[in-house]
């Protein structure tokens, strides 16, 4: 009995050793899982200068980009209405959400979002219950914002196709909604100093 344990203890002995080395170094595989979440979680973190601020809202209808990087995005609120968000610098933090134009109808597919110079931005947007068929819009807003965009201007017309574009003329001090089919010129007319006026009609 004694020659025999004599042989199978060093044995027990060897891999007794053979496991606590496993143990201590870990494979390779174990290695790299636990790197993994260290790498993950540091380019996630906030105060990563990678993290670029974003909106609360998590994705806008329209958004647009002037030539200096500011952002400015729009979408619809179920049950509120027409609501904004903007940088103020480009990369910036994004301001809270401004509600531009209250309603409680169902909203259109597509807001039409157009920046000019001197931080300018029209919108059109429209509400109606089966806009999405085709039918007119039974609620379709004209909107202006200016300067850093906490105040906005705007003007309802009810029953209608909806402004079709926008533009500017006197470097965006003066702005003009359309919309054309084959009988009539729509037009909807916007100054810095007067805001908007009345919808003009003109047969072709």
């Amino acid at each position: 009995m004694r020659r025999v344990h004599g042989v199978r203890l060093p044995a027990l002995a060897g891999v007794t050793a053979l496991l606590a080395a496993v143990v201590a170094c870990g494979s390779t595989e174990a290695g790299a899982g636990d790197a993994s979440p260290g790498s993950d979680t540091t380019r996630a973190s906030p105060t990563s200068p990678s993290t670029r601020p974003s909106p609360s809202h998590a994705r806008f209808v329209e958004e647009i980009e002037w030539a200096d990087g500011r952002r400015v995005g729009m979408y619809y609120a179920a049950k509120r209405g027409l609501m904004e968000q903007h940088q103020d610098t480009a990369g910036g933090a994004w301001s809270k959400p401004r509600l531009v134009y209250a309603t409680k109808s169902d909203p259109c597919q597509s807001i039409i979002l157009k920046a000019f110079d001197g931080g300018t931005v029209a919108a059109i947007a429209n509400w109606g219950p089966y806009c999405s068929d085709g039918e007119p819009p039974m609620e379709s807003i004209a909107a202006v914002g200016t300067k850093d965009l906490s105040k906005w201007d705007t003007k309802l017309k009810e029953s209608f196709d909806g402004w079709a574009k926008v533009e500017a003329s006197d470097g965006a001090e003066r702005l003009t909604f359309t919309r054309s089919s084959t009988e009539w010129l729509t037009r909807l007319r916007w100054s810095r100093t007067d805001g908007f006026g009345e919808v003009e009609e003109t047969r072709r």
